[in-house]
């Protein structure tokens, strides 16, 4: 059982700690199974299973059947690793749901909200954020997909890869340069539904930890001038706010990755025999345990912290959210590598825990901003302060 004493620190009210407690009990008895092999039918699954749950209600406000009146970043941290601790591919369902709907929670008109928050809280349309490009990934400035304005509305031309719930989903939130200036200030952001004419994303993508994910291409799509979501001009703006919201959660999904490799690797160590003992007297194995906690517990302090600022005292959190999720996506790799040594050759063997954990954690030091990029972000915020 992973600990769950910090569910005490300050940074919780009674609310998430209930959260927590009640997430826990329904991941024992509904997230206890084998995945089959059909990756896209799995995750469509796990998204009627969560939306059945409640539990992707905490993904939009209140006013269209969520949780909070807004989006509350310590739930979402809390379900995240809770959900990557018992199943990596039930916290990408989740996560998806949210990341794919968060700027219409943000920046959508009523008309727009009212059309696709209620059926993502419900699980009834699957959700995916259409944002990294062939040739532009952290360098999201260079994004290179238009969206050229006529009478009747836009027509999108471009293409998108690596995109999550790509193929699956029922609705993509499209970022495409509408040229009002250069670089960052020229696009907007675009929902797009799944059966437009002119999108194909029958161009899948095989990654080393098993999830839906596909190239799109934009041929002469033809969209509505209702599509646009928020301002022209401002769709950078958009995805920065809305990833602001969410990049805090991907650290969170490290951190259950790693604690549930710190629990089975501790338990591996206490049952192991080694001459007349266990792995656990051995003072190697307890050395790399005790850098296992001291990384599990650090990234929850960050974690935590990084949603409680931008929770409670309502301020950006760029800065400890870039902290959050360097830390713990870097330090899960870290941590989940100790654990499959202390497994030895069962710790590569397919379908052994720390095995699939393995390959989970890699995608987390990539998406959402890659570690390199979290570096700038925080060495930019240290500079300008002593500059001030």
């Amino acid at each position: 059982m992973a600990d769950r004493d910090f569910l005490e620190w300050p940074f919780f009210d009674d609310g998430h700690r209930a959260l927590a407690e009640g997430l826990e009990d329904w991941c024992s008895v509904h997230l206890a199974r084998a995945h089959a092999g059909d990756v896209d039918a799995e995750c469509r699954a796990l998204v009627r299973l969560l939306g059945q749950g409640g539990w992707l209600r905490y993904c939009v406000p209140a006013s269209h059947g969520g949780v909070h009146e807004t989006l509350d970043v310590r739930s979402l941290a809390l379900i995240r690793e809770t959900l990557a601790r018992h199943d990596g591919l039930a916290d990408f369902a989740f996560a998806m749901q949210g990341l794919g709907s968060g700027a219409i929670s943000l920046f959508g008109t009523e008309a727009q909200k009212a059309a696709y928050l209620p059926a993502v809280a419900a699980g009834d349309k699957i959700a995916a954020f259409a944002l990294t490009e062939p040739e532009s990934g952290s360098d999201v400035a260079s994004i290179a997909t238009t969206a050229e304005q006529g009478r009747e509305g836009y027509t999108v031309n471009g293409a998108k890869t690596y995109i999550s719930n790509g193929g699956i989903a029922d609705f993509y939130l499209l970022f495409a340069r509408t040229g009002e200036a250069p670089g960052a200030k020229g696009l907007s952001a675009f929902i797009v539904d799944a059966d437009r004419p002119g999108l194909d994303a029958s161009e899948r993508i095989s990654v080393i930890a098993p999830h839906p994910l596909a190239t799109l291409r934009f041929t002469n799509m033809p969209l509505g001038h209702d599509a646009l979501l928020g301002e022209r001009g401002r769709g950078f703006a958009h995805a920065m706010a809305t990833l602001d919201v969410f990049r805090t959660t991907v650290g969170a999904a490290a951190l259950g990755f790693a604690r549930r490799a710190l629990d089975e690797a501790t338990a591996r160590a206490l049952a192991r025999r080694l001459g007349q003992g266990v792995l656990a007297d051995n003072a190697i194995v307890q050395s790399m345990l005790a850098e296992m906690v001291l990384d599990v517990e650090t990234s929850a302090l960050l974690v935590y912290r990084a949603a409680w600022l931008r929770d409670v005292k309502g301020r950006r959190n760029s800065r400890e959210a870039a902290l959050a999720k360097l830390h713990a996506t870097d330090s899960a790799q870290q941590v989940i590598d100790k654990a499959v040594q202390i497994f030895g050759g069962l710790g590569v063997t397919q379908g052994v825990p720390v095995e699939g954990l393995y390959r989970e954690i890699r995608a987390l030091r990539i998406y959402e901003g890659a570690s390199e990029v979290q570096k700038v972000v925080i060495a930019r915020h240290h500079l300008a302060e002593r500059r001030s």
